[in-house]
């Protein structure tokens, strides 16, 4: 996956983030962030069912 690809997934799961400040950082980083995130996404829905 791009780094372009990476934010795109970031910002459909965290509206509040800014395409430049996670242009900052590498594939590496946005990809873990991106783990973590779709993480939380499930607990939640887990939370919610």
């Amino acid at each position: 996956m791009s780094k372009r690809e990476i934010i795109d997934f970031i910002l459909e799961i965290n509206k509040g983030a800014k395409p430049e400040f996670l242009a900052l950082f590498s594939i590496n980083e946005l990809d873990n962030y991106l783990e973590h995130l779709m993480e939380l996404d499930l607990e939640e829905i887990a939370v919610c069912a």
